[in-house]
């Protein structure tokens, strides 16, 4: 599909991504150390929670302790249950507990934070993002458990997702205004999640791609750096 879409009149392609801004968001929030310091030590977070659940060294992480490792990673953001675990990487519901218990056990921040939002928003009825954005949370006292359960996962994963949701949006609208204030006649055409897309004109690539960087790395200041991901082509997929 990213084929379809090329740059008019031989413009390129530049697209930008955020990467891992939820862990990053998450890790931030939660004032995790042990994730802190893998984000700002230039570690790959998913080889760093390998390590943690497995009990081994970064060096000796393989393939397959990576890929579970960024199963829970992701799923923990979500509020994933061991069934959803068990089932996301092929492993059994005991298994799985034992990695989301593993987890918890080393990264105590994020367990704590996971365990005080709940309480919040079993009090307030809302939980908020970073932007202080709010969103209701009636579920979680639901008489009912499992539309309670189910507020319980809207409260761990809104000021996360929402946080990450605010912060491209701001980039957003801050690379615009830059584009338009200098005259350019690169425009920005798309975001798509976590991503923006710019139709870049020919003589204005390196310019573009500096505006696109301040924007979305400075957008705000977090406990870990905000890295992206940047490519430019003649289409968004060559772009990717």
């Amino acid at each position: 599909m990213r084929t379809f879409f090329v740059g008019q009149d031989g413009k390129m392609i530049l697209d930008s991504d955020y990467s891992q801004i939820e862990l990053r968001v998450l890790s931030s929030m939660a004032e995790d150390s042990l994730m802190i310091d893998a984000f700002n030590s230039g570690i790959d977070v998913h080889s760093a929670t390998a390590s943690q659940i497995f009990n081994v060294d970064v060096a000796d992480v393989t393939k397959e302790m990576r890929r579970k490792a960024k199963a829970v990673n992701f799923g923990i953001v979500y509020g994933i249950s061991d069934f959803g675990l068990a089932k996301n990487i092929g492993v059994g519901r005991t298994e799985a507990k034992m990695y989301i218990e593993s987890y918890l056990a080393k990264y105590s921040g994020i367990k704590d934070f996971m365990k005080n939002i709940i309480l919040y928003a079993k009090e307030k009825g809302f939980v908020t993002t970073l932007y202080g954005r709010r969103r209701y949370v009636d579920e979680v006292n639901s008489k009912n458990k499992n539309i309670a359960k189910f507020g319980e996962r809207i409260a761990m994963n809104a000021p996360i997702q929402g946080t990450a949701a605010d912060i491209i949006k701001v980039a957003m609208n801050n690379v615009y205004k830059k584009l338009k204030s200098e005259n350019m006649k690169s425009k920005l055409i798309m975001q798509v999640h976590d991503e923006l897309i710019v139709e870049v004109e020919p003589g204005e690539e390196e310019r573009a791609k500096e505006i696109v960087k301040e924007a979305m790395e400075h957008v705000i200041k977090l406990k870990v750096p905000l890295d992206i991901d940047m490519n430019i082509g003649l289409s968004w997929y060559d772009a990717k």
